[in-house]
Order: structure tokens, then C-alpha cells, then sequence
């Protein structure tokens, strides 16, 4: 059969991409067409998104795709990353520019949220962990910052709903981005209007919220004449929060049986460790273990945990540009490949360390603190930040088993990060589990996957993932030298907990 293509966009917190996936009717081929940068962009002293060069680079990304691809071209859908809004006044304009959730506003306001409504029944109307950068608290930030704002505003999008919204005028929210904000009820699957009231926060200008597979509507006429792209194109929403697009396309969970012994990390500047659930898991031990419960495909949930991830090494190479070093990732990797283990350890989700000014000197910071070895060079810093993101996970794979009475037997690496094979290896070790590395494009497989099954090309969820795996390569780790690592485990566990008792994998 002729290829029909499938158009994702695909943006993340450092680079955006324009990929084609090509359909012969078993297998799905993907083909970049356009990366850019996202990037934060500094005005004053805030940290925003300028998703007007973002839109324009995506909309140059469809015009290639138009002169590719042409009439071949079924539909197109976006996913980006969690908690980032938009507003539009009546016009469908922006109201401002959108802030970038590691902008500092956000310091401080869990705590005055606790004052005036509890955790407990904050947990129990989301179903999220808490963390600074959830919509929530930026909501409440920016009603402190200027109480007319979101007074003022007609719409609220998240950041993929927007983009939809300029390709065909849609506006409305995605199941999947919505679960991120920490006021979308998981059991009443509706926005949590008395939680917000509560709050003080207006509830008039939050959108009808759709499932992923959802036909938005066809092109805007502006879009196709500036693109190309022909009047038959559909907008799809796929589960547009890029977690939820690449479990989607966790290949893992194609074998038979497998899926209910595997664990998903999601791996890139964040990396997200779950197990995919039929219902979200609002047990007050999910609640005292700040797990989270994100929406999935079909109405699925990702009991997961947010885990600072790759993040560390993006700043720490930062910084050693900035010092001069020409050291690529690659560099980085060896180098940490070659130096002394468990030397020293963090707790990755130390707060310290989610936009420090300077990663080494934050790293050093907590050694100093907790009677470690400094890191002396650029391979002690990116082991000691590998090291103990792969004790990290086990911690959480203990706790994902504990909550699920599940043996789980694989953990399968996507995305970005599973490209990382000093990383892979050290998380096979540390969780004594086989790990599945790959594909590194598991969220484009899920995003275009899902749209081919909303036109009809597949049947089910367990279609989706039969196809990744058939279009994807997957490479296995196997657990070395697990001795050295769980006595590593037990230093860890006693550091970054002290008087908590928590079991290993």
C-alpha cells in the first residue's frame, strides 16, 4: 500500500521537532523533517516560553512536511511537556507570555496553600504529587503577581491545547496534560472547580476536556496557505502530555504477559518512573510517598514519580562550557565511565538542584553537607549525578511494587535518555532488573499511533504497542556487580532519608 503519513509535533523542554510518521499498513517509519530550539527565554527577571518563535519554527516544520509529503498526509497532532499554560482573552489573543514552570515565582506558595486548604483533600481532588512547578501553584502566583489577570482571561490552554488551537482553532483541553495541572479530579475525570473556588481562582475560563484520539477539526484556511498542507488534514489530539504519548509506545509491554511486570521511565531532562493502572491509586500511602497518578490513553493512569533526571548532566555540561571545557555528552559519559564509584551521592530531588545557577557547585554543596568527597573533575560530577539517579529509580521501583503487590521484572528506558548506556547499565544494577533501552522515540511512535488508530489503522492500545515494538530496536541490560550496588542502595537510602525507613528494590 501507498504510505500515509502521520505528522507529530513533538516539543520538549530544551528542542522541538517536526517528524513524519510513515505508515506501509504494519509498521510505522519516522523521519525528522525540522528541530528547533524551545529553550527559556529570559525577560527581566522571569523565565518565560516565546511560543510565537516556537509556533513559527513548528509552522516552517509543516511547510517542509507539505512539500514531502503532500497529499499524502492523513493528519497532525502535538504533545509537549506538563504544568505550562497559556491564557487568551475573548479575541483568542494571548494575555501574556507564558511562563516557564522553573521561573521562581512559584518559591513559597505550597506552603501558604497549606494554610488554607489541606494536602490531604488537595491529593484527594488531583490524585498529583506536589512539587512547586504544578499549574496549580502557578495559577496562585500569578493571582498573587496581579489579581486581575486571570480575571481577565477567556481561555485556559495548556501548552500543546494552544498549539492546537492555531492549527484549527479548537479550544479545548487534553485528557492527559490536564491530570498535570493538580486541579483535574481523577475519578470524576472533570476539572476540580470546588478545589479552585476554594483557592479563590476563577473556574469560567477552563475548557471541555477531550481523550486522546480526539478529531479537533481541519486546518485553519491561514495555516494551509502559508504551509501548503492540503484541506484535508486533520488535527488529532494524541495524549499530548509527552509522557503520556511515549507510554503509549513502550514496546516492552508488547510481549505477552509482560506488561503487568513492567516499569516505564520516561527518561529525558525529567525522568518519570511508573506502571500504567487501570485507576488512579489515591491510597493514603500513594499520598505519604508523593507518587502521582497521570492520565493515559483509554482513560488509563501512570502511577509514576517524577525524578529530576538528565537535567543534572544538561546543567552540569553548562556550566563546564562556561569554564571553558568542549566536552560533549559523549565526552561527559566516558568520563564518568573512568571514574571512581559511588565516591559521592545525591538526592537528585534535593529542591537545590531544580534550577541552581551553577549544578557543580550545588552538587558540591550537598557533598559538603552530608561529609562527602567533593567531585574533583567533570567525570566525578556526571557519575556522582548518574550514580544516583539509578538509585533513585530503585528507591521508587521498590515503592511502585509495594503499592501494586505486582513482581515486576523489566523496567523499559524511552525517550531520549535511553541513549544513555552508562545510565541504562547502572539502572539494570541498582534495580537488579533487566532493563529494555529503547526506542528513543517512543513519544513521536505514540503520538502518531494514536492518530493512525483515530482514523481507523488500529484496533486497540495493545495495537499501538505491538506496532513500536515491530518498528523499533530495543536493547537489554543485564544487572552486574550487585553486591558493590545494594551496599550503594543502603548508603543512599540512609543519606537522603535519615530516619525514614524505606526498603530497597
Amino acid at each position: 500500500m501507498k504510505e500515509k503519513c502521520y505528522l507529530a509535533v513533538d516539543c520538549g523542554a530544551e528542542s522541538g521537532r517536526v517528524m513524519a510518521g510513515l505508515w506501509d499498513g504494519a509498521r510505522m517509519r519516522l523521519q525528522e523533517l525540522h528541530r528547533f530550539p524551545t529553550g527559556v527565554t529570559r525577560v527581566g527577571d522571569t523565565m518565560r516560553w516565546d511560543i510565537t518563535r516556537i509556533w513559527n519554527e513548528i509552522e516552517r516544520g509543516l511547510g517542509l512536511a507539505a512539500k514531502r509529503f503532500g497529499d499524502s498526509i492523513v493528519s497532525v497532532g502535538v504533545d509537549t511537556w506538563g504544568v505550562d499554560y497559556v491564557l487568551l482573552d475573548k479575541a483568542g489573543e494571548l494575555i501574556e507570555m507564558p511562563w516557564n514552570y522553573r521561573d521562581a515565582r512559584t518559591r513559597g506558595i505550597m506552603e501558604k496553600v497549606k494554610q488554607r486548604v489541606s494536602h490531604e483533600e488537595i491529593f484527594a481532588a488531583s490524585g498529583v504529587q506536589f512539587m512547586e512547578i504544578n499549574t496549580l501553584y502557578q495559577l496562585l502566583a500569578a493571582h498573587e503577581r496581579d489579581p486581575a489577570l486571570l480575571g481577565s482571561a477567556d481561555k485556559f490552554l495548556m501548552i500543546p491545547d494552544y498549539l492546537h488551537f492555531k492549527m484549527c482553532g479548537a479550544r479545548v483541553g487534553e485528557f492527559t496534560n490536564a491530570t498535570t495541572t493538580q486541579f483535574f479530579h481523577p475519578t470524576k475525570k472533570q476539572w476540580s472547580v470546588d478545589l479552585l473556588q476554594k483557592l479563590g481562582l476563577p473556574t469560567e475560563m477552563l475548557p471541555e476536556v477531550v481523550q486522546p484520539g480526539t478529531r479537533l477539526g481541519t486546518l485553519l484556511p491561514g495555516l494551509r496557505e502559508r504551509t501548503g498542507l492540503h484541506a484535508g488534514v486533520v488535527v488529532i489530539a494524541p495524549a499530548t502530555h509527552d509522557t503520556g504519548s511515549a507510554v503509549a509506545g513502550v514496546p516492552g509491554a508488547a510481549v505477552e504477559g509482560r506488561w503487568q511486570r513492567l516499569a516505564y521511565i520516561s527518561s529525558g531532562t525529567w525522568s518519570l518512573l511508573g506502571v500504567e493502572l487501570h485507576e488512579p491509586d489515591l491510597s493514603p500511602r500513594s499520598f505519604e510517598l508523593n507518587l502521582t497518578n497521570e492520565g493515559g490513553v483509554d482513560g488509563t493512569y501512570r502511577l509514576l514519580k517524577n525524578i529530576m533526571g538528565l537535567w543534572l548532566v544538561q546543567e552540569c555540561r553548562r556550566s563546564f562550557a562556561k569554564g571553558g571545557s568542549g566536552s560533549d555528552y559523549a565526552a561527559l559519559v566516558t568520563a564518568a565511565e573512568s571514574a571512581p564509584a559511588f565516591r559521592s551521592l545525591i538526592d537528585p530531588d534535593d529542591a537545590r538542584f531544580l534550577n541552581p545557577p551553577d549544578m557543580p557547585a550545588a552538587i558540591a554543596q550537598f557533598c559538603g553537607e552530608t561529609d562527602q568527597p567533593i567531585p574533583g573533575s567533570e567525570g566525578e560530577f556526571v557519575r556522582c549525578a548518574l550514580e544516583s539517579l539509578a538509585l533513585r529509580y530503585a528507591t521508587v521501583l521498590h515503592w511502585l511494587k509495594e503499592m501494586t503487590g505486582r513482581f515486576i521484572g523489566t523496567v523499559n528506558v524511552v525517550g531520549g535518555g535511553s541513549r544513555n548506556r552508562l545510565l541504562n547499565q547502572f539502572t539494570a544494577n541498582a534495580c537488579q532488573r533487566a532493563v529494555l533501552a529503547g526506542p528513543i522515540e517512543a513519544t513521536v511512535l505514540g503520538n502518531v499511533l494514536v492518530q493512525a488508530r483515530a482514523c481507523g489503522e488500529l484496533g486497540s492500545l495493545a495495537d499501538i504497542r505491538r506496532v513500536a515494538r515491530e518498528s523499533s530496536e530495543v536493547e537489554e541490560f543485564k544487572p552486574e556487580h550487585t553486591d558493590s550496588w545494594s551496599e550503594a542502595q543502603r548508603r543512599f537510602i540512609g543519606m537522603c532519608f535519615k530516619r525514614q525507613i524505606v526498603g530497597s528494590a
